[in-house]
């Protein structure tokens, strides 16, 4: 099998995939941060290990990136960002609050918190959806 015929594979299960899936969820998601926007209401995103890293790419495109030349971008935060907040807050509180007590201290009623996580189950990415529902934010 040469690599053609398994980047064609590839491509062919790829549109399957996409073209098979119902977007309604996408689509809620990106108008709650459309909504966010337009109310000068901040987006907070958080991950673990490479989706911490995705959240501070994601947080720098929403930015500037949506904003394009003359627009204005989204008022948005990466809680991952700070490596200072967050290894005083491991060291101090507990790793699983890492993203809760920044968003206690934080996070305002409309504002939006985006999880990213692979398992869906980090005890840290818990704890910030159960703050952020406590202080009333939408959660993606």
């Amino acid at each position: 099998m040469s690599i053609k015929i398994a980047c064609s594979e590839y491509s062919s299960k790829l549109t399957d995939i996409l073209s098979g899936r119902n977007w309604i969820d996408v689509e809620d998601a990106t108008n709650t941060i459309f909504k966010a926007w337009q109310h000068d209401q901040r987006v907070y995103l958080c991950g673990n290990g490479g989706s911490a890293g995705n959240a501070i790419h994601l947080a720098n495109d929403f930015l500037y990136g949506v904003a394009g030349q003359n627009g204005k971008g989204i008022d948005v935060e990466a809680l991952s960002a700070n490596t200072s907040v967050l290894t005083c807050l491991a060291n101090d509180v507990a790793y699983e609050e890492i993203y809760s007590k920044q968003l206690e201290v934080k996070g305002k009623p409309g504002d939006v918190l985006i999880v990213l996580s692979g398992s869906g189950n980090s005890p840290n990415i818990i704890r910030a959806l159960e703050m952020a529902n406590n202080l009333s934010m939408n959660t993606i």
